[in-house]
């Protein structure tokens, strides 16, 4: 008999909402239990507790999948072409082409997607649970809906449990909801609407135990547990194309319909005009159609993307997939997780109440390092301060470790806090003794320690919830003494630094001589004042902000965590202002269709108690408006949201493997800072990727232009394919690669992010690019022209083009460099250094193509006197300064900026 199922995948619908008997009856099992007969059928019929294997592409289909591009089919046809042919040498070099770009691509593609295997890695390997009366430890991979599993401090929770016992049981499930403060646990059902991070009746697999005892009976395993459906929703979330992708798809069957228009027109003119061979016209047509592709293009992104890899890498930022540094240049919209990704996820105090007066804590996070100061900033050392962090001190079981510079919480975050003020106030435990302890327990909300001094007084001292605390209490400390209790006031101030969006604790004492103390002794306390904790923000986060809203991007913060206190950070952090703070809860968010979401999603820039269907409906509504979304995170609650946006970013330090895996770029600082510096680089190297692809159009177009003009007006061909790949592929290794050098432009991160699809080359740049191609072209087939006249053999006179294109290249280069101002200046020689390697390397290169007897037997080269050299660089001048003038003549500069 199957076991029901609801829609949601949970066995039986939502246990946390159901009494611990109905969870029994429904499951057919009780505390004792199953049997080892009876789980060996439920783990027949609901398999083992394990993630299912995502399908893997086969290493030999990704590779093949490079050549999927409408450019390489024509480069492979041409080649294929010239086989039929026997030209073997021209089919060997466009062949070797297509491969090498191939085999570019593959390797920066890296290692196959993790995301899943991040996510299995979570699951617990072993469990204690009951089985024929006794408990046992087996694989948690054999566990099945109805065993009774036991928890206990430091255990990962090996499936989803509806808890049938929890005393002081305390889970961190962070990776799971983004909250900093492990969850109280309790027995009792909570409502059937609640999102996950307020279900306090159960334990949900991959989660860990960080205090307390507890047990629970199974109610989903593998795929049907909430990390399952996690994994699920990264299978399902889906990858988008990058803008630069779909912008060079684009541009890619636009040119191929260019190059296949005017090669037939050029075949019909050739045949018909000209009556010139068959095979010399299918020859032409190759070496146009070589001539006018651009098959360094997919080199020159990829060695571009490359570069920037490795400036990002300097900037603490790992980029994982290569097409993510583009797209970080054109993200519109930031949404981050909160907890440890704009604020530290360290608890720290940041204001202490007493009867007297208000404090404020210096420093962040578990570093020692501040002072507490009164309300004229002076530091403070009162008695009833004295007394707060007395209790701050002693009551409490956390304690810090330094190693190097940075300090580490052995503890609960929250004492952990209390540690640190303790410390700052220069309190300790110096001189005290524990004598006995009442645990903290979620039922009654505090702890308390008996304490002796050295001179034998005792004192009970506690801290817990505030109202649990003012229940309790009878007086307050005052100025002169104990004086009676003002629970007025105290409620107000604990709802003041609520709104505060700060966690509030509270402390009492009581002098004693007992030897031993119960819950029942904490009456008529004295009670001693309240601490306002919060995860602080991070300071460089907040300037990072109002960086990114200069540069037009929206930053939305999406967490787990509570509206009132998302808020308060959100305000804090100038995410949102008093006039516009509309927060939009999980709960509310699941009211909205999508199409509503997507109409209140752009204004509403906090989003509180979220699930991680929530953060995947966000980016989609997102999307649809357009925007390039960038999604931060650190848990594995983020992992579908990662995959679903157009750039993951996830947290190296404090991020789950899961997550990592997940994500195209990981911040090796945790900083949001970081991104955006990433951003400013994406943008840098968008800028530089467009400024190399202006520069390497011409070169093709001069040579088409080239061969086209031979074949339109019956003339010898001044190139021949070899040769027209010998300068593509010497201009896209040497030259090109410069610009992917260039400095960011002044004003980069003012202007606004640049729009989604388009093209990747403007109008006014694609005119710039045929007026340049023109020029090179011209006077290629003019000193061409002049080698011929002046009796140079065929050979000789091919030389001479091949090295004038060179040349001419060189020449545009420094036209680049300034596109948008004129480049007859000093500077353009200075700035960038890989441009003088890069024209040193071309001459190199060249000079071997004219002089080497290997090259010149390969590609029909010949040697050139220096008057004919000179004739060259002359020619390489003049495109330079013809150039400049046609920039000169462009009314509106022609820019790169987006």
């Amino acid at each position: 008999m199957a076991l029901p199922h609801s829609d949601s995948g949970a066995g039986i619908g939502a246990p946390f909402s159901l009494p611990i008997d109905d969870v029994e009856a429904l499951l057919r099992t009780d505390a004792g239990g199953l049997t080892s007969d009876d789980a060996a059928a439920r783990l027949g019929e609901h398999g083992r507790n394990e993630l299912p294997e995502a399908a893997r592409t086969p290493a030999w289909r990704r590779f093949l999948s490079h050549f999927n591009d409408i450019l390489i089919y024509i480069l492979l046809a041409s080649a294929a072409i010239k086989a039929v042919m026997g030209d073997w040498l021209e089919f060997w070099v466009i062949v070797a082409v297509a491969v090498i770009n191939a085999v570019i691509g593959f390797v920066q593609e890296g290692r196959a997607e993790k995301a899943l295997a991040g996510i299995r890695g979570m699951l617990s390997r072993e469990a204690t649970v009951r089985r024929d009366g006794a408990w046992i430890t087996i694989p948690a991979a054999e566990l099945v809906p109805g065993d009774s599993v036991r928890l206990a401090p430091g255990d990962r929770v090996p499936a989803d449990l509806r808890l049938t016992q929890a005393v002081q049981l305390r889970i961190d499930e962070a990776a799971l909801t983004g909250e900093s403060v492990p969850s109280s646990k309790q027995t009792e059902p909570v409502e059937a609407h609640v999102g996950i991070g307020d279900r306090r009746s159960m334990a949900y697999s991959g989660t860990i135990v960080s205090a307390g005892q507890g047990r629970g009976i199974v109610t989903d395993t593998g795929a049907a547990t909430e990390i399952g459906r996690i994994q699920e929703l990264v299978q399902d979330a889906g990858s988008l194309q990058t803008p630069l992708s779909m912008q060079l798809g684009k541009f890619g069957k636009v040119l191929t319909l260019v190059i296949l228009g005017m090669a037939a027109v050029m075949l019909l003119i050739g045949r018909y005009v000209h009556d010139l061979p068959f095979d010399d016209l299918i020859s032409a047509a190759i070496g146009f159609a070589v001539a006018a592709i651009p098959e360094g293009l997919p080199a020159l992104v990829t060695i571009t993307l490359a570069i920037g890899v490795q400036q990002m890498a300097r900037r603490h930022a790992i980029t994982r997939k290569l097409p993510a540094v583009e797209t970080l240049g054109s993200v519109s919209t930031i949404c981050s997780d909160k907890t440890g990704t704009l604020t530290k996820n360290e608890m720290t105090v940041r204001t202490l109440v007493t009867p007297i007066g208000h404090y404020e804590a210096t420093g962040l996070g578990y570093d020692p390092d501040g002072r507490i100061v009164d309300a004229d900033g002076d530091e403070a050392s009162s008695s009833d301060l004295a007394a707060l962090l007395a209790v701050a001190t002693l009551c409490n079981d956390a304690h810090l470790v330094k190693d190097g510079d940075r300090w580490s919480l052995v503890g609960e975050p929250t004492e952990g806090a209390l540690k640190v003020v303790a410390m700052k106030g220069g309190a300790s435990s110096a001189g005290t003794t524990r004598r006995d302890v009442v645990p903290f327990d979620s039922a009654h909300k505090f702890m308390a320690t008996l304490n002796e001094s050295d001179d034998g007084s005792r004192a009970i001292l506690v801290k817990g919830a505030p109202d649990r605390l003012l229940a309790r209490a009878l007086t307050q400390r005052g100025a002169d003494g104990s004086e009676p209790l003002d629970r007025v006031r105290w409620e107000s101030e604990v709802d003041a630094l609520s709104a505060q969006g700060l966690r509030v604790l509270a402390a009492a004492r009581k002098a004693t001589r007992a030897a031993h103390v119960e819950a029942g002794d904490l009456v008529d306390l004295e009670f001693l004042g309240l601490w306002g904790i919060v995860d602080p923000p991070r300071p460089e986060a907040i300037d990072a902000i109002a960086d990114c809203h200069a540069a037009g991007i929206r930053v939305k913060m999406i967490t787990g965590d509570h509206a009132g206190t998302a808020v308060a950070i959100g305000r804090e952090m100038g995410l949102v202002s008093d006039e516009r703070s509309r927060v939009l809860t999980g709960p509310e968010l699941e009211e909205l269709s999508q199409t509503q979401l997507a109409e209140v999603v752009r204004d509403v820039d906090v989003y509180a108690r979220t699930s991680p269907e929530h953060k995947i409906r966000i980016v989609r509504a997102l999307q649809s408006h357009g925007e390039v979304v960038a999604m931060t995170g650190d848990g594995v609650n983020d992992a579908p949201a990662l995959t679903r946006a157009d750039v993951g970013i996830a947290m190296g330090i404090k991020g789950t493997e899961a997550t990592k895996e997940a994500a195209e770029i990981v911040l090796a600082d945790d900083n949001f800072a970081t991104i955006r510096s990433a951003v400013r680089e994406g943008r840098r190297i968008y800028d530089n990727l467009r400024k190399s692809v202006v520069f390497l159009l011409p070169t093709n177009g001069a040579q088409s232009l080239v061969v086209l003009a031979a074949v339109l007006f019956g003339f010898t061909l001044p190139l021949s394919p070899v040769q027209v790949l010998w300068v593509n592929m010497v201009t896209a290794v040497t030259l090109s690669l410069a610009l992917a050098y260039e400095p960011a432009e002044r004003g980069i991160m003012t202007r606004p992010p640049r729009p989604s699809g388009g093209s990747i080359i403007s109008r006014r740049e694609l005119g710039f690019v045929l007026a340049v191609s023109l020029v090179i072209g011209g006077v290629t087939l003019a000193v061409f022209g002049w080698a011929l006249a002046a009796g140079a053999e065929l050979a000789v006179a091919r030389t001479m083009a091949v090295t004038v294109l060179a040349f001419g290249q060189l020449g545009f280069l420094l036209n680049c460099r300034f596109l948008s101002r004129s480049s007859l200046t000093p500077a353009v020689l200075r700035g960038n250094p890989v441009v003088g390697w890069s024209a040193a390397a071309l001459l190199v290169l060249q000079l071997a193509y004219t002089y080497l007897p290997l090259l010149n037997g390969l590609f029909d080269s010949r040697p050139l006197s220096l008057l004919q050299v000179g004739v060259a660089l002359a020619a390489g001048v003049v495109v330079f300064l013809v150039v400049e003038l046609l920039k000169l003549g462009v009314r509106r500069p022609v820019t790169v900026a987006a």
